[in-house]
């Protein structure tokens, strides 16, 4: 799918650095001195247009948000969404994901949500999806040790490849999947943009939620 330019987003993005975090990397390991307080830490990786970071933030006051995009068009909608009704527990970052540990350390989050994420169907861009094993050895890094990783897609080549990947990686479970998440629906799900569009189309939606095994 192509992105639209949205002319005025580096200049919207880079006047409200209080929200959408400059220089992530220099806050590795400090997170908690950014939010200025010692709650929990989430982390949602290609957060869209914002509405799932945003609600979940919202309706969870006593933890702490962050939402990684890739692209400023995107990342600016989320930001508008923050500026109507801002939200002290919610941060936006501008970053490729794929360099992660770079801009985390050890335990400094407490869950990642994988929301419909890009199934990058050709083998040959396999390193790129988000449950690929490069991207469960850096989760390992930065969660937790009761940490867990959500994952929502309505492709089944993308959670049948992450039911395969959580699964040959030994430091994580599967605690629970779902062929169709609607059938039973999780009480405290939070819809996104994607995921409302494919409700209306009778599209199923796969679920999968697993943790870390044991002390790290």
């Amino acid at each position: 799918m192509r992105l639209r330019n949205v002319k005025y987003a580096r200049e919207l993005i880079e006047s409200y650095p209080n929200i959408v975090i400059d220089n992530p990397k220099k806050h590795a390991g400090l997170w908690r001195d950014v939010f200025r307080n010692d709650k929990s830490i989430n982390l949602e990786i290609g957060c869209g247009k914002g509405k799932f970071i945003y609600e979940k933030a919202e309706n969870n006051s006593e933890e702490n948000f962050i939402g990684i995009e890739k692209f400023d068009s995107v990342i600016v909608r989320a930001l508008e969404k923050a500026i109507i009704m801002p939200l002290s527990n919610l941060k936006l970052i501008r970053f490729d994901a794929y360099h992660l540990d770079e801009i985390f350390k050890d335990n400094e989050i407490s869950n990642i949500y994988l929301n419909f994420s890009d199934p990058w169907p050709k083998k040959r861009q396999a390193k790129r999806r988000l449950t690929s094993p490069h991207f469960l050895k850096n989760y390992k890094k930065i969660l937790s040790e009761d940490g867990r990783i959500y994952i929502k897609t309505d492709n089944y080549g993308l959670f049948e490849y992450s039911m395969m990947t959580l699964n040959d990686d030994e430091d994580y479970i599967i605690e629970e999947i779902m062929l169709d998440m609607y059938k039973t629906l999780p009480q405290d799900n939070v819809q996104t943009e994607f995921e409302i569009r494919f409700i209306k189309l009778n599209k199923p939606i796969y679920y999968i939620k697993a943790k870390l095994k044991g002390e790290k």
